[in-house]
């Protein structure tokens, strides 16, 4: 999502002879991103910052929303603490700026496409200082995880969670299984308390 015809078509060209690569939607506009994510559901969206009709970093935030599956990477000019910050704050599971090399931006795809994080060389400092990251334990597991435990600790099951998703019911278990060994607790209620008394999510009443 790009409003630089250019560079759209040449991300587009990078991307399709990938044999990871099922097929490439292109917008220009957050109106255009928001409609391809509501019909076509992709698995991960490149997104700019700056946009002609509003602002990436909202975007990014909608299509939490709008596709909750999909992986989200920011390449952009924009290289500000701010900019970095309101980005990843907005749900972001990367940030690379577009003077990176094309194997970089290939290799960012993949990683964010898997569940991973990415701060691309160069990018902000202030992007991975520790007050921007989850509390501990909860600061080792990936986005998607964190995403997982955020929708279980407000008060979601796995059917629940499994259709916002669009993941089956088994996987949001195997997942939770993963989560807990990873946080060092015995099982889900566990998780949900340890969420609460951390604060990652905050109690409710």
């Amino acid at each position: 999502m790009d409003d630089h015809p250019v560079v759209r078509t040449g991300m587009a060209a990078m991307l399709r002879p990938e044999p990871w690569v099922a097929r490439v939607l292109e917008a220009g506009t957050v109106a255009e991103a928001r409609r391809l994510a509501t019909e076509q559901c992709p698995d991960v969206a490149v997104v700019d910052l700056r946009l002609p009709d509003g602002d990436g970093a909202a975007l990014v935030r909608d299509l939490r929303v709008i596709a909750p599956a999909c992986a989200l990477l920011v390449v952009t000019m924009t290289n500000t603490e701010a900019g970095v910050r309101a980005a990843l704050g907005a749900g972001a599971h990367g940030y690379l700026l577009k003077d990176a090399a094309p194997e970089a931006l290939l290799a960012a795809i993949v990683t964010v496409g898997a569940g991973g994080r990415v701060i691309g060389a160069g990018v902000r400092d202030g992007a991975t200082r520790p007050a921007d990251r989850p509390p501990a334990p909860f600061d080792q597991l990936t986005p998607r995880e964190l995403d997982l435990v955020t929708r279980l600790a407000g008060g979601m099951g796995n059917r629940e969670i499994a259709r916002e998703l669009a993941l089956s019911e088994k996987t949001v278990r195997n997942q939770l299984a993963i989560i807990t060994t990873k946080l060092g607790v015995r099982d889900r209620i566990e998780a949900v308390l340890l969420s609460h008394r951390t604060g990652l999510v905050p109690r409710r009443g």
